[in-house]
């Protein structure tokens, strides 16, 4: 398959534009295990990337690297031109200013009122006296429908309204990028079209950037204008939504001529059951496994009886 996206450099770069972010040969490993293995992006002012792929493919750990909660082990990440790993505490709490962020959660602080949420970020890094700040706080939350619901704990809002108002905690500095980790969630398919709404509104009525991690392709196709998808961390393809759109609706013959990471990538954006990505799990040989070919077990039991038997 072929569009004039293939043409663009690796990291999905666009001749002449700056890009906000800036990933090149990002490796990230845990007890010596690859996670990322060298990842190039680039993520531009004003769009909405969707970053994408199965459970386990690095994806949140790409979140993290972005936002500087890991440290990197090879290659460089820079915001607004700034290399985050030459950074030192103070001038990466200045990056961390330029950027707001919507956990998986809402995360949200539970002693803490929904404005008081709000507020904080404002009370933490910035000289407002309180009047600025309060009416900054109601901005914010009439912002995502949320002004009525103030004084209200988190315990009482339902989800969906959880996770807007982590979006107006995101938004109270008014940041230059906005990071979203799962979005939709654990949310009812309204709930998770209102959250899409938002993000389209505040990237668009704002000039936000977002970066979106999810693998809720309905969610993924409605707010993208750029797509990545993450496998087994490497990068298969950096493209716009309608050449992923078109690779989902390709049938028939069409079909043999893919690559096999575009085989891999149809089969994720259609959640087929039969493809490369179930192929290869079923790749272990379960006949060699039961005789003794696979990992060996312990032959100390990891949990021990609290009761003898006689």
């Amino acid at each position: 398959m072929s569009s004039n996206a293939d043409a663009a450099p690796a990291a999905g770069g666009v001749e002449g534009r700056t890009p906000t972010v800036r990933i090149r040969g990002l490796v990230k490993r845990f007890d010596g295990r690859t996670v990322l293995n060298g990842v190039d992006l680039d993520i531009f002012p004003g769009e909405t990337l969707v970053v994408m792929g199965g459970s386990g493919c690095g994806k949140s750990t790409l979140l993290r690297c972005l936002i500087g909660s890991l440290t990197i082990d090879e290659g460089t990440v820079e915001l607004f031109g700034r290399n985050l790993s030459l950074l030192d505490e103070q001038g990466m709490d200045e990056v961390r200013k330029k950027f707001g962020i919507l956990f998986q959660s809402g995360a949200l602080y539970n002693s803490m009122t929904i404005a008081e949420n709000v507020a904080l970020p404002l009370e933490e890094h910035t000289d407002l006296g309180r009047e600025i700040i309060d009416i900054t706080v109601k901005m914010k939350l009439e912002q995502v429908g949320l002004r009525e619901h103030a004084e209200k704990f988190p315990s009482q809002i339902s989800g969906g309204m959880k996770k807007r108002a982590g979006l107006a905690r995101a938004m109270a500095l008014d940041p230059q990028i906005i990071f979203y980790d799962e979005p939709s969630a654990g949310l009812d398919p309204v709930t998770s079209a209102e959250i899409d709404q938002l993000i389209l509104n505040t990237t668009r009525g704002l000039g936000v950037t977002s970066v979106v991690v999810t693998h809720e392709m309905d969610s993924a196709f409605t707010i993208a204008d750029r797509m990545v998808m993450l496998d087994k961390g490497r990068v298969l393809k950096i493209a716009d939504r309608a050449w992923f759109d078109g690779l989902r609706k390709t049938e028939g013959a069409a079909v043999q001529s893919l690559s096999t990471d575009e085989r891999i990538i149809r089969q994720f954006l259609r959640g087929d059951a039969e493809g490369p990505i179930t192929q290869r799990r079923d790749a272990t040989n379960y006949a060699d496994d039961l005789l003794g070919g696979g990992p060996a077990m312990s032959s100390v039991p990891t949990v021990q009886a609290t009761r003898r038997r006689d």
